[in-house]
């Protein structure tokens, strides 16, 4: 079967550069994600996707639909942003954003049970703001963004042993945060 994406994929390997935009708008803000959670600035993040984009529009003709589209632009964006980092660092930064501060709830707050789906979106976005960015990358590919765990391995070039045992233990960390929060 021949997917909108597909279509739109072989126009742009056939010189239709306006076609792009529909890929563009589609990955965009997973992109800027991805990206986001590896450097931690969003200025930084801003241009590895700026830089992606142009990048995978460059090499589209090596895409061979042997994976998603996704997968092979957010490896990209993935090895794009791992680049950004300083050459000296193995580890990925920790998380010092501080717009989720006015999450935490305090004693005198609303019970669980009684929290509208969009509260309770803010407390799951921030507890994941608050995991090491690796685990938070982990947690947006597989849950958010609905990844494969072959896709994440793809995208991450992690070993599947390896992404499995993070995301366990950034999912125990992610329900102590969500415990501490609500």
């Amino acid at each position: 079967m021949y997917s909108e994406e597909q279509a739109y994929i072989e126009r742009v390997k056939k010189g239709d550069s306006a076609s792009y935009t529909f890929l563009v708008n589609k990955y965009k803000n997973m992109a800027f994600t991805v990206a986001l959670k590896i450097v931690n600035n969003r200025e930084d993040a801003e241009d590895i996707i700026q830089e992606s984009f142009l990048r995978a529009y460059q090499q589209i003709h090596t895409f061979e639909n042997k994976s998603k589209f996704s997968t092979w632009l957010y490896t990209i964006v993935y090895r794009a942003a791992l680049n950004k980092l300083p050459k000296n660092k193995t580890e990925f930064l920790a998380i010092n954003d501080n717009s989720y501060e006015n999450d935490i709830a305090d004693e005198t707050s609303t019970p669980p049970e009684s929290l509208t789906i969009k509260e309770t979106q803010q407390y799951v976005k921030g507890a994941i703001q608050r995991l090491p960015q690796g685990e938070a990358l982990l947690i947006t590919l597989y849950y958010l963004n609905e990844n494969s765990l072959k896709e994440i391995e793809e995208i991450t070039g992690l070993a599947m042993n390896n992404i499995k045992i993070r995301l366990f233990r950034a999912r125990k960390k992610l329900e102590q945060e969500l415990r501490f929060l609500l």
